[in-house]
């Protein structure tokens, strides 16, 4: 018989000013769909939690998205904002520069194991204090340990700096069914259709093939995360019908959209 997990302690609730002598920091909120924070960064590293619904964190080299029991990883000094896509519950902690050694030195996005979640939740049922002692010092040293062990999920959907790719990127992504062929976009771009690819790998990682189908997974999981049917999101970004869809689903991500959003 599993135990209840434990209450979260109201100073959780309130926000405060995240310091970068201070260890551990824990804050507990929500947000709406629209609900758009203004670009800053912390001086602290920060991973946001999402309990519930989802979420998209813009950094200067593209987004991360965030479905239920993933969280985003934030190096502190890592200029972003947070887009709240839909009625979206998080659980945000804070680490000083004391306990970053041997953590991830990039953003990233990670699966929250139920062990990891839980030491968050028994974390959060002690009060907010400046110094970590006894019960909360250790579950912050398990969390730690943890955080060094999750491995990275494919959620980002990376920008390119040049203007005319970038350009050409948030086009796309405003359009995700119809993408323009290689060569019409190397055209747009006043480009040969080599020196395009080039760019767009060097910039991107991917190629311009490789980063239409993430940009249109993306938009996928956005769109899965609100609540739309699986034949709805195969039809709005142009798939050949449901099943191409989940085939590439799961091709990309190793399950089909009904087990990665927890369906039976």
């Amino acid at each position: 018989m599993s135990l209840p997990s434990p209450a979260i302690h109201p100073d959780h609730f309130q926000r405060t000013l995240r310091r970068a002598d201070m260890p551990v920091q824990a804050y507990s909120a929500s947000g709406g769909p629209g609900d758009l924070t203004d670009w800053h960064d912390h001086p602290t590293a920060q991973l946001f939690h999402v309990i519930r619904g989802s979420l998209a964190v813009d950094i200067a080299e593209g987004t991360f998205f965030v479905p239920p029991e993933r969280a985003v990883w934030l190096p502190g000094g890592i200029r972003h904002r947070t887009r709240y896509l839909t009625e979206t519950e998080v659980r945000y902690m804070y680490f000083g520069a004391a306990m970053q050694v041997s953590l991830p030195e990039d953003p990233r996005v990670m699966q929250v194991t139920p062990l990891l979640r839980e030491l968050i939740l028994a974390f959060m049922a002690h009060p907010r204090r400046d110094r970590l002692e006894g019960p909360q010092a250790r579950l912050a040293d398990v969390i730690l340990d943890q955080l060094k062990l999750l491995p990275a999920s494919p959620l980002q959907l990376p920008m390119p700096a040049d203007p005319r790719l970038k350009r050409l990127c948030a086009d796309l992504a405003q359009a995700p069914q119809s993408p323009p062929r290689l060569e019409q976009a190397a055209q747009a771009c006043g480009w040969s259709v080599r020196s395009f690819e080039r760019r767009m790998q060097a910039e991107t990682g991917l190629t311009y093939r490789a980063w239409c189908r993430q940009m249109k997974l993306f938009r996928a999981l956005e769109l899965l995360s609100a609540g739309q049917p699986v034949s709805d999101v195969s039809h709005a970004l142009g798939y050949e019908g449901p099943s191409a869809f989940i085939a590439s689903f799961r091709k990309a991500f190793g399950v089909t959209p009904g087990r990665y959003f927890g369906s039976p």
